[in-house]
């Protein structure tokens, strides 16, 4: 397992590493830490001299990478890599197909709030464009152990199942609960019939989506359903209790392409919200494990 990590040299890049760093730990993954910088050109050398400018931003871009690497525990692999491209998304998307990565892992913008997520422009582009989950730490995010539950957002549009069985994998790999959650606002009626219609439909594709043990008894995993309800998907989701540990999956927009992620209205509503981790799995996902040998690379091996 490798997860890419987009690295700038403030809180954003510190609490994306630290994501980084909860998950790989529950997983045994190996993290790529990426800085993204300019592309060589006449106009990237405006504010400073042409003479050494390439130089310079890779010799600044190193420094970062070496703090990145410096708030990586040694129990998890991490190399450093520099990157460069038209933009800073793009270039994280290319450094994904180069690693084979199964997750590209991000942070908020600085000036979010009481742990609630404001998505840049970067972060943005990549919740609308990504081939990989994108996982995306909140304002302020200092957790580093591993994750104690996965909760998925699951909704009754096309993609549904696909979704509900990464999740299924995620807990199952990571031998932690399995929470699906289900929104409803008034819109949706709100009433103990919807309740139960919603229970009921969860409950369902929950139960076709857990493996049975060795034995064919019974699930290999432990697994609820919770339904919420509130006069908005914002009240819907503070209404439900978060342990620090935990993540939320959601699908991409059904106006994703395939194999891609769209973000849409609700997922952003979802994404205001929100107090923990957020993974965005793209539309078709299919799980790639392939490697890759690159050159102007930096290494830290883990020590066992």
């Amino acid at each position: 397992m490798r997860y890419v990590v987009g690295y700038s040299a403030n809180a954003r890049g510190r609490d994306a590493v630290n994501l980084a760093v909860s998950l790989a730990r529950g997983r045994g993954a190996a993290l790529d830490l990426v800085v993204a910088i300019p592309e060589p050109g006449p106009f990237n050398a405006a504010h400073a001299p042409a003479a050494g400018y390439d130089s310079y931003l890779h010799q600044q871009a190193a420094e970062w990478l070496d703090e990145a690497l410096a708030l990586v525990p040694a129990d998890v692999p991490a190399k450093a890599h520099i990157r460069s491209g038209e933009s800073d998304a793009q270039t994280l998307i290319d450094a994904c197909d180069e690693f084979g990565a199964d997750m590209l892992i991000i942070g908020a913008t600085s000036n979010g709030l009481f742990k609630r997520f404001t998505v840049g422009s970067v972060a943005g582009a990549l919740l609308h464009a990504a081939t990989v989950p994108v996982a995306l730490a909140p304002h302020g995010y200092h957790r580093r152990e591993a994750l104690t539950r996965v909760s998925c957002g699951l909704g009754d549009r096309p993609g549904a199942e696909e979704l509900l069985e990464f999740a299924v994998s995620m807990a199952v790999n990571r031998q932690v609960p399995l929470r699906v959650v289900s929104l409803l606002t008034l819109d949706d009626g709100g009433a103990a019939d919807a309740v139960e219609t919603a229970r009921e439909y969860a409950g369902k594709h929950l139960a076709a989506a857990l493996p049975a043990d060795a034995s064919g008894a019974a699930p290999a995993a432990k697994a609820d359903v919770v339904v919420a309800q509130g006069r908005s998907v914002e009240e819907a989701v503070d209404r439900l209790d978060w342990e620090d540990g935990e993540i939320l999956l959601i699908g991409s927009s059904r106006l994703a392409r395939s194999r891609s992620i769209f973000l849409g209205s609700t997922a952003n509503r979802i994404l205001r919200a929100l107090p923990v981790p957020m993974i965005v799995v793209p539309s078709d996902y299919e799980l790639k494990h392939l490697t890759h040998s690159t050159s102007n690379d930096t290494s830290r091996e883990a020590q066992a």
